[in-house]
């Protein structure tokens, strides 16, 4: 199908007759079937079918059953009607390949160029006054076995990501004098556990606020009606609508006009749990220095981020490019590293009023991305948006360039058994890199099902081995650590099915592929 908006031709328009004359079961059918598709495909399947089915007067009908939905405020029926108006629209930019450039270094700054930081501590108080950091917390732990939000899993020497966000600003905040507030955007998922969590760091040297990000109702493919209103009533019924939701949200809040009348002028947003994102003093005064209004800190890509949105120059703005927006012909181009070098991080840095500005105006329309789940056997559709994609709204928006040691994402236990180990060490909350690993780039690791679950990936190590000199570790079945481990340069571990592989203390393994004891 045609990328770009969706305009009903004399062709479209009998082929929505053809589709609005088949039965309900029919089209449920044919949707089931373009759930099917993969990415691209089935983003542009999905909207272009559902436009058909149900055009924009199905939306009376649907906002008629929002508007009896008490468990959502008037915000958040207002931005899910309209989320839903917009994608019914067929609203979609169209991407001309050709006229994609490749960003200067004046809108992909490189890091190295940017001017120090005052030396001056109460100049550096000055600037940390006007910030405020806002972690995206929404999400649960449940992918790593875990329940609860997933800020709340121990990253090392028994402190969680949130412990570790809080040591951070409160070292910020006594190091200067400042103060620095800690926002925490929570979903419905997240903040009641979070509201429990925050208590303990009463007595901190920072101030932490937390609001919850929108709640939308989950739409049923088969009549476009809310999932709510078929009675489930439950968590399951509802979805928090991506990251991009952060802009409208902090607005809708309060937050937002309470932190401007303080004087605050820039947050910096990032994921809770990359604990390569703290807050740099030199970003921070680059953005007050040039004006710029957002920031994305872009870092180079490496093959396991080759899928990773990009920074281009378009028509003379900056803007995202995701994998979902590029013509299947040039897929191949878009993953090379030749090419599309960077990619981003999300972490963010946002002017506050010109964020509230966009939002009162209603100009923050990013791409929507469709995202069709299954719950309880009835076929369901959620619309969500990304921060990264609002970058083009803003005035003097810019990428900067940053080193890896900004993109520290824990996403898998694998990612834990790096930080965990003696590759990195524990200051102040800040995670270090070690110095005598020589390799810039962190070792490869790929663990196995039975390591899937943090419970049993602590379970398997005695202690977490030794991996300074490690370029690759991959591990598969039953196989168990014990204290001590040096594992060096590219090591296989696979234990034969049904057998349970110990790896005794003190074992030093260097560029071997181990199937059994006689292979130690």
């Amino acid at each position: 199908m045609p990328r770009g908006r969706c305009r009903l031709s004399a062709e479209m328009r009998a082929t929505r007759l053809f589709f609005q004359s088949l039965s309900p079961c029919c089209c449920v059918l044919l949707v089931a079937q373009i759930i099917c598709f993969e990415g691209d495909k089935q983003h542009q399947a999905t909207q272009q079918l559902i436009s058909l089915l149900f055009p924009m007067e199905k939306l009376e009908s649907l906002k008629s059953a929002v508007a009896s939905l008490s468990e959502i405020s008037e915000n958040e029926k207002n931005g899910f009607i309209n989320l839903v108006s917009r994608y019914l629209s067929g609203e979609a930019q169209h991407i001309e390949w050709s006229k994609i450039q490749t960003p200067t270094d004046e809108v992909v700054v490189p890091y190295d160029t940017l001017s120090t930081s005052p030396d001056d501590p109460a100049e550096t108080k000055k600037l940390l006054d006007k910030l405020v950091v806002l972690k995206l917390n929404g999400g649960l732990g449940t992918t790593m076995g875990c329940t609860g939000p997933k800020s709340v899993i121990e990253v090392r020497n028994g402190l969680t990501f949130l412990d570790l966000i809080v040591l951070q600003i409160e070292n910020l905040n006594s190091k200067y004098g400042c103060n620095v507030p800690l926002v925490l955007m929570n979903s419905f998922n997240t903040h009641d556990e979070t509201l429990k969590i925050v208590d303990k760091y009463s007595n901190s040297n920072i101030v932490i606020h937390t609001f919850n990000q929108s709640q939308y109702p989950r739409l049923v493919v088969e009549d476009f009606t809310p999932l709510p209103s078929k009675g489930q009533h439950g968590k399951e019924g509802w979805y928090p609508p991506g990251h991009g939701d952060v802009f409208a949200s902090l607005m809708n809040s309060g937050k937002l006009d309470a932190f401007l009348s303080q004087g605050k002028e820039y947050v910096f947003v990032a994921n809770s749990d990359n604990l390569g994102a703290i807050v740099d003093l030199k970003i921070l005064n680059h953005l007050i220095q040039n004006k710029n209004e957002y920031c994305m800190e872009v870092t180079p890509k490496t093959l396991a981020d080759v899928k990773g949105g990009t920074l281009i120059s378009y028509e003379g703005k900056v803007q995202l490019l995701e994998i979902a927006q590029v013509p299947d012909e040039h897929v191949n181009e878009f993953k090379s590293i030749e090419k599309f070098k960077i990619f981003n991080t999300n972490n963010l840095w946002l002017n506050l009023s010109a964020v509230k500005r966009l939002v009162e105006a209603d100009a923050l329309k990013m791409e929507i991305i469709p995202n069709p789940k299954e719950v309880n056997g009835i076929k369901v559709l959620q619309l969500e948006t990304a921060a990264g994609a609002a970058i083009k709204f803003f005035d003097h928006a810019i990428g900067i360039n940053v080193p890896r040691s900004r993109f520290l994402p824990v996403k898998a236990t694998s990612d834990l058994l790096l930080v965990q180990s003696d590759l990195y060490t524990l200051v102040d909350g800040f995670v270090i890199r070690n110095k005598a690993r020589a390799n810039p780039t962190n070792p490869s690791i790929e663990l196995g099902p039975e390591f899937k679950k943090v419970g049993n990936f602590l379970s398997r190590f005695k202690s977490i081995p030794s991996i300074i000199e490690l370029d690759s570790l991959k591990v598969t079945g039953d196989v168990w650590f014990g204290a001590g481990i040096v594992l060096k340069g590219k090591v296989t571990i696979a234990a034969k099915l049904g057998v349970k592989l110990e790896i005794p203390d003190g074992a030093v393994i260097e560029n071997k592929e181990i199937n059994g004891p006689e292979d130690i």
